[in-house]
């Protein structure tokens, strides 16, 4: 059965905080933490444990690749333990501009190989109590010792894995228990590209593609006025389609078109060009967005595709006011039913 979470956008902590604990309440499965240049993902997870007490909470993502393996290992463990036992630690590379501008990462190739060497790295060193850790990797290297008895795990902690292309896709099936999904996916994508590359991915390494977790944000926007849901949906849209890395999304959906648009406006940073060059069919395949009743019911389309559904409200060009109040539709219309909150 599919499965519904929030994705948690807010410009302070304690606002994210009290929206995780709202989402909580209504009885969703889990509450998702992000990380850019302006908030620490990891942070924000701890805030967000501190106020829930059933649901799942996780990150989609925070960057393996700004953080050695001992900090990303001793960082969720943590987590874990604050949030009893509910952590779902979701990590990915970011994009190779991210890797070598923002964490000054000089080796960008091979990503998906990092994060196959990275996550049963990080598996080790929550199982320090095996004995010591002596790892020469392509990307990694560790010679850790403990210098007392170390306490085994309570628990082993989810790991996924984020991936757009097939074959960082492939690699969560093959190290990781769950595939982070790009905003931009579709259910056409998904069935088309991502189930065939996890399964492939799990095949060789002699796992079940049934074991990786679905999870994706899907882009919603509630509004008693539709054409506003859809103009702040568009806005999402051409943000993330300005990345020429996530071509192959717009090209299986048959937006090829718009892409080369949408990065043409962006090149002039002529924003307007930007959300203008979001057509219509993009909207309604790479979104949901309406009035609360149309939302409810765009999201059915990916029940039974998606695993875990992130509902996620867009921030590009919406002022954070807007933003929140969308959320705060979100988690009133949206969540699952038959909850009676916590």
């Amino acid at each position: 059965m599919t499965t519904y979470g929030v994705a948690i956008i807010t410009p302070d902590l304690k606002t994210l905080a009290q929206n995780a604990e709202a989402a909580d309440r209504a009885g969703f499965d889990a509450v998702w933490a992000s990380e850019f240049y302006s908030r620490s993902g990891t942070i924000s997870m701890a805030a967000m444990a501190a106020a829930t007490r059933h649901c799942r909470v996780g990150s989609s993502i925070i960057y393996g690749i700004g953080r050695s393996p001992l900090v990303l290992a001793t960082e969720a463990r943590d987590l874990d333990e604050m949030s009893d036992g509910r952590l779902v630690l979701g990590i990915g590379n970011g994009t190779k501009r991210m890797m070598s501008d923002w964490h000054g990462v000089t080796d960008t190739s091979a990503p998906a190989l990092r994060i196959e060497e990275l996550v049963p790295l990080v598996r080790r060193i929550w199982n320090l109590h095996e004995g010591p850790i002596r790892h020469e990797g392509r990307f990694y290297r560790m010679n850790l010792v403990p210098t007392e008895a170390v306490t085994p795990p309570k628990r082993n902690i989810p790991i996924i894995t984020a991936g757009v292309r097939p074959r960082m896709c492939e690699a969560a099936g093959r190290v990781a228990d769950g595939l982070a999904g790009h905003p931009l996916f579709t259910t056409t994508y998904v069935e088309e590209v991502v189930k065939p590359a996890i399964a492939k991915g799990a095949a060789h390494a002699g796992r079940d593609p049934k074991d990786v977790e679905i999870v994706s944000m899907v882009m919603c926007s509630i509004h008693d006025d539709p054409e506003v849901a859809r103009r702040e949906l568009a806005q999402q849209i051409a943000f993330y389609a300005s990345v020429k890395t996530y071509d192959t999304v717009l090209d299986v959906n048959g937006f090829t078109k718009q892409g080369h648009a949408i990065r043409e406006a962006f090149s002039r940073r002529d924003l307007p060009a930007m959300f203008d060059a979001v057509t219509d069919d993009m909207i309604d395949t790479m979104g949901v967005a309406g009035t609360a009743a149309q939302v409810r019911d765009g999201l059915r389309r990916y029940e039974g595709v998606l695993d875990h559904i992130m509902v996620y409200p867009p921030s590009i060009g919406i002022s954070p006011q807007r933003v929140q109040q969308n959320l705060e539709s979100l988690i009133a219309e949206c969540a699952p039913r038959g909850s009676t909150g916590a």
